[in-house]
């Protein structure tokens, strides 16, 4: 009877703690990991790394000074070594750590071994980057950090970068104009591409950046960051007077560039290589950003006028992908289809945009538009992305690397008030003042005066 009792009051704990860590496990997967699932993970690693790697076939036979040592000083046998391993740094999502790799190895041969090593050591995953020639970084992640995304707290995003969401490696995806200058973004209903729009606008709002918009959805998407951006079209009509004032913007820019750079005046803008940041800070002209929501809605056309107003709309995108970015010009096109069945010029349009995102797609055509031609990999990730993932997409570039992304949620209150805390930063753009939007500030009520009661009189 007395065992018994010990057996229930040393029980109940142990069930208590094994709940709230299956608990923490489900709800609060961070503080799971660095509560239990980094030791567990660590003492993994360390107890069984040879053995692993020589099961992975990461082993190598050792040198004949290394096997002369072994046999001289010792009777037991000499073993394949594994490739030398660095310091285990954890961080809140996982671990990482270095490994130098021994001769005749190679940065894919310890890619391909990522799944097996993922189960040996119990994580979520594994990442394998190169660091330098003959070394290379594991980066282990403890769990899906995808599934509640938490930005890191410190991200280093200089001039015309934008942190917009997490990688599946508990890294950051910084959109980088500089780097990437036009980007395609596709998405069907409720996939989260307005999210993904939202933190884009949000993060250049503070930025010395001129913001121009086409929402031919009446502006419904656009409209609520009228007090940042310098021009908005929500309407076709609208948009085929927006774009040629955009190319002549450019066109102008470009003569600035030969005028300070004694480039002749009339050499062609296509032949020109330089750009605007080649120019002293003073003359440089301001960065401009141009968003296109629901892009299809400019390649519709229902008659013969339509048809011909199209065509010029298209043309002038595709002016401006192909010369903008050294104009310091640059395009966000969103759309939920994006092919050839547009009509004349979609291709030519998609070919210049070397960015790609593809979030939840009704079709796996969609799909193979924005990454087929980039990553034919890529397309089947994109296809699996459930629905009840709102945010989650697929990023890739013309380079052909890719990787799953998601976007943090940001109301639409929060992101139209950063716009109005940086509506000073709107800069001054006389060819834009025509379409600049109207900003209505809601009149603030004042409160009711009070009346002091007189005092009766008898």
């Amino acid at each position: 009877m007395t065992d018994l009792t010990t057996l229930l009051e040393v029980g109940g704990p142990v069930a208590a703690l094994g709940g709230g860590a299956a608990y923490a496990r489900a709800k609060h997967p961070g503080v799971y990991w660095s509560t239990v699932g980094l030791p567990i993970s660590t003492a993994r690693l360390l107890s069984s790394y040879g053995s692993v790697m020589e099961a992975c076939g990461l082993t190598v036979a050792p040198s004949r000074l290394r096997m002369l040592a072994v046999k001289a000083t010792t009777r037991r046998e000499v073993r394949p070594v594994p490739p030398r391993r660095g310091i285990i740094r954890p961080t809140s999502t996982g671990l990482r750590l270095r490994l130098r790799l021994a001769p005749g190895q190679e940065p894919a041969d310890v890619a391909a071994s990522a799944e097996r090593l993922r189960h040996a050591w119990g994580v979520h995953a594994v990442y394998v980057t190169t660091v330098k020639p003959g070394v290379v970084e594991l980066r282990l992640v403890g769990f899906d950090v995808l599934r509640r995304v938490r930005m890191p707290r410190k991200v280093d995003a200089g001039f015309l970068q934008v942190p917009v969401a997490l990688r599946e490696d508990a890294m950051p995806f910084i959109r980088d104009y500089r780097t990437v200058p036009h980007q395609l973004t596709l998405g069907a209903t409720l996939s989260g591409k307005s999210m993904y729009l939202r933190h884009l606008i949000a993060g250049l709002a503070p930025q010395p950046v001129a913001l121009v918009g086409i929402d031919c959805k009446r502006g419904v998407e656009l409209a609520p960051f009228a007090s940042r951006l310098s021009a908005l079209a929500t309407e076709p009509e609208q948009a085929a007077e927006l774009l040629p004032v955009l190319v002549k913007e450019m066109e102008d820019r470009y003569d600035l560039i030969k005028a300070r750079q004694g480039i002749a005046p009339n050499t062609p803008a296509e032949e020109i290589t330089s750009d605007i940041w080649g120019l002293a800070e003073s003359e440089r002209p301001v960065p401009l950003v141009l968003f296109v929501d629901e892009v299809a809605e400019l390649f519709l056309v229902a008659t013969k006028k339509d048809e011909e107003r199209r065509d010029e709309m298209v043309t002038q995108l595709i002016r401006l992908a192909q010369l903008g970015r050294a104009a310091g010009i640059y395009l966000e096109v969103c759309g939920q289809r994006f092919g050839a069945e547009l009509g004349k010029g979609a291709t030519m349009l998609r070919a210049q945009l070397t960015g790609r995102v593809c979030h939840r797609v009704n079709d796996e055509a969609s799909a193979k538009m924005a990454l087929g031609d980039i990553a034919p990999e890529a397309v089947t990730a994109a296809c699996a992305i459930a629905p009840e993932l709102p945010g989650l997409a697929v990023a890739g570039d013309t380079s052909g690397g890719w990787s799953r992304i998601r976007t943090p949620y940001l109301s639409l209150g929060d992101a139209a008030e950063t716009c109005r805390e940086y509506v000073h930063l709107v800069p001054d753009l006389p060819v834009l003042k025509p379409f600049q939007p109207e900003v209505t500030v809601p009149p603030v009520e004042s409160p009711a005066p009070v009346i002091e009661p007189r005092p009766a009189t008898g």
